[in-house]
């Protein structure tokens, strides 16, 4: 994945084959879906990285829900959730077979990822960010509740490398952002847990190079700062 000048990106757009253009925030996981699964179906776009506390007006018109990750279609169509941006690009092309899990069915991984975004992230929220919602919020308990779905998902991985066999699909890059920024809430904890599978699992997505790629800085020079993604 190589980044260009805004100059090179602004040509690439004004073409005869105008790019997608994904607004994006290097930290947030629901964009961390979306960038691992346009990079791995080779799908070319420009990326602007949004600073949060000052959203670009191009973004706020196409999508006033001022979240991330928005992908902009070359025809005008807005996807405004990361896993409609998945579902897009990897029917369009899914070399790694994403979409063809090893062990189950897409409706299997479709309900998991809806565990992790329902009550997992209710969990998740309400732990990382407890201050947000009262003083009444507990912690701690939150982490326990959300534990819950981590035990689920380490006797998945009982005897595979991944959550649907032993080759990645859409619910491990689904997934795993999350459960990474659950257990940077507390890595101590998180790493003290009997969850070896699970520990195992995390770490080689960390490591791999898809994510190492679609994590890598890059230099904000304004509040979108823009840059292509090239396959």
């Amino acid at each position: 994945m190589d980044v260009t000048d805004d100059q090179a990106v602004t040509g690439a757009e004004t073409s005869c084959h105008p790019l997608p253009v994904l607004y994006s925030f290097r930290r947030c996981p629901y964009a961390m879906r979306a960038r691992l699964a346009l990079t791995a179906s080779r799908q070319d776009c420009v990326l602007r990285e949004v600073v949060l506390r000052d959203k670009p007006a191009e973004m706020l018109e196409l999508s006033p829900k001022g979240t991330v990750p928005v992908l902009h279609l070359p025809d005008g169509q807005v996807l405004e959730q990361s896993l409609d941006i998945m579902r897009w690009t990897l029917s369009r092309h899914d070399p790694e077979g994403w979409l063809r899990p090893e062990a189950g069915s897409v409706a299997e991984m479709e309900a998991l990822i809806g565990e992790c975004d329902g009550t997992f992230k209710h969990h998740l929220d309400r732990y990382k960010y407890s201050v947000r919602y009262g003083p009444e919020t507990d912690p701690l308990y939150h982490r326990g509740e959300g534990a819950t779905f981590l035990k689920h998902l380490n006797e998945r991985l009982k005897g595979q490398a991944h959550l649907f066999g032993n080759g990645p699909s859409l619910a491990d890059f689904a997934i795993f952002p999350f459960v990474r920024q659950f257990a940077n809430t507390g890595r101590e904890w998180f790493d003290a847990q009997p969850l070896a599978n699970l520990q195992t699992w995390l770490s080689g997505h960390l490591s791999s190079d898809i994510f190492q790629s679609v994590m890598r800085r890059r230099e904000d020079t304004d509040s979108a700062a823009v840059q292509r993604l090239l396959h």
